[in-house]
């Protein structure tokens, strides 16, 4: 351990004005001096530490959703969003990951385009239908049709 005078002067005895040779920096005394019981009380508790933010975090791994769609598993954003609660405007596929639920938000749009069309194609043909029997029926109730069996 060293230290000069002018650095006692400036910081005094409490100050940073020691080097502990092996280490870096300055140091006050009891730091420079050091205690070994507290230097391994204080690496156990950072070995502990260590430990449980570990621990924490494979348990949140654990517990991390996955998309039901290709199988991957949700970022740190997607899982937030997926559990977001929005009332009224929340996540339309909390299941899916960000790569697929573009693709189903597009087939869904797709199947409910394709259901109009099905819809409009009938609303037509019940249309010509409804004019077919209109025609056929004016057709038949004229003076001509009594003559026609």
């Amino acid at each position: 351990m060293a230290t000069t005078l002018e650095l006692l002067r400036a910081h005094g005895p409490a100050g940073p004005a020691f080097w502990r040779f092996g280490s870096e920096g300055r140091q006050n005394l009891f730091d420079a001096i050091g205690n070994p019981r507290r230097d391994a009380v204080l690496a156990r508790r950072a070995d502990a530490a260590r430990r449980r933010q570990a621990q924490e975090a494979a348990e949140r791994e654990a517990q991390r959703p996955v998309c039901g769609d290709c199988g991957t598993k949700f970022t740190d954003d997607r899982w937030s969003a997926s559990t977001r609660v929005d009332w009224g405007r929340g996540d339309s596929h909390p299941h899916l990951c960000d790569d697929c639920k573009p693709r189903a938000l597009e087939a869904e749009r797709q199947a409910e385009q394709a259901e109009r069309e099905l819809q409009e194609q009938e609303r037509q043909e019940q249309e010509r239908q409804e004019t077919e029997a209109a025609r056929a029926a004016h057709k038949a109730g004229g003076w001509l049709s009594r003559f026609r069996t």
